[in-house]
C-alpha cells in the first residue's frame, strides 16, 4: 500500500468515492462485489466462466471424473530470487479422490504431484495453464499426461483438469525470518478430470457417410 502525502490525491480519492453507486432509499454506497465476498455458488459460476483458459484440447474424451478433498501443505522459506525475503511455499498435496457417487477411487499426492488408482496405476505430469479460481482458493489447473505407470484406471490418461476449486491458497499468516521453517496444513477440494484420446471414427461409422 502506497501512502497518500498530497492533499490533491486526497481530493481525487474523495471524488471517486462520491461516484460510487448509491444504495436505492438508503444513501449508503454499495460496495463492489468481489470473488472474496461472493457466494459459493457465485464463485463456482465465475469459474466455469474461467474455464476456457484450462479447456481440453480437441481429440479427448472424458475417462473419469472425481472429487479430490484433502489438504496442502505450506512452508515458510526465504524466496529464490530474495533470500532476504520470505513467502509461504508450496510443498504438496495430499488428497482422496472419490467418484461422483462418493466412492474412493485413488489418492493424489505428491512432490511430485501424483494421481494414483485404487488399483495402483498412476501418473504424474506437466502443467499446461492455469486459471484464477478466487480469492483464497488454488487456481484452476491443466496438466498433461506423462505415461502411466502400473496396468489399470491410469492407463491412457491424456490430460488432468482440476476445476470446481474451494480453498487451498496459501496461509494469510505472517511469514518471516522469524517464522521460517514452519508449515501450514490448508484444506482443499477440487475436482479432477482425466480425459484421453478420442478413438478414432472410421469413414464407414461417419454419419455423413453414405454408400453409393
Amino acid at each position: 500500500m502506497y501512502a497518500t502525502h498530497t492533499t490533491l490525491a486526497l481530493a481525487a480519492t474523495v471524488a471517486l468515492g462520491a461516484c460510487a453507486p448509491m444504495q436505492p432509499g438508503t444513501g449508503m454506497q454499495q460496495q463492489p462485489k468481489t470473488m472474496a465476498t461472493m457466494p459459493a455458488q457465485q464463485q463456482q459460476q465465475q469459474q466455469s466462466m474461467r474455464r476456457a483458459a484450462v479447456q481440453v484440447p480437441p481429440g479427448n474424451q472424458v475417462a473419469m471424473e472425481t472429487v479430490g478433498s484433502g489438504t496442502i501443505a505450506y512452508a515458510c522459506k526465504a524466496k529464490k530470487d530474495d533470500a532476504a525475503a520470505y513467502e509461504w511455499t508450496f510443498m504438496g498435496p495430499d488428497a482422496q479422490l472419490n467418484d461422483r457417487n462418493g466412492q474412493r477411487v485413488g489418492r493424489y499426492f505428491g512432490p511430485p504431484a501424483t494421481w494414483e488408482s485404487t488399483d495402483g496405476s498412476k501418473v504424474t505430469a506437466t502443467q499446461l495453464a492455469v486459471a484464477p479460481a478466487g480469492a483464497g482458493n488454488i487456481p484452476m489447473q491443466l496438466v498433461r499426461a506423462n505415461p502411466a505407470m502400473g496396468q489399470g484406471a491410469m492407463q491412457g490418461v491424456t490430460y488432468i483438469q482440476r476445476v470446481m476449486v474451494k480453498g487451498g491458497a496459501a496461509p494469510t499468516a505472517p511469514c518471516s525470518a522469524a517464522t521460517a521453517g514452519q508449515q501450514q496444513i490448508v484444506n482443499y477440494q477440487a475436482d479432477y478430470i482425466f480425459w484421453r484420446a478420442a478413438p478414432a471414427v472410421s469413414v464407414q461409422d461417419n454419419p455423413l457417410y453414405s454408400r453409393s
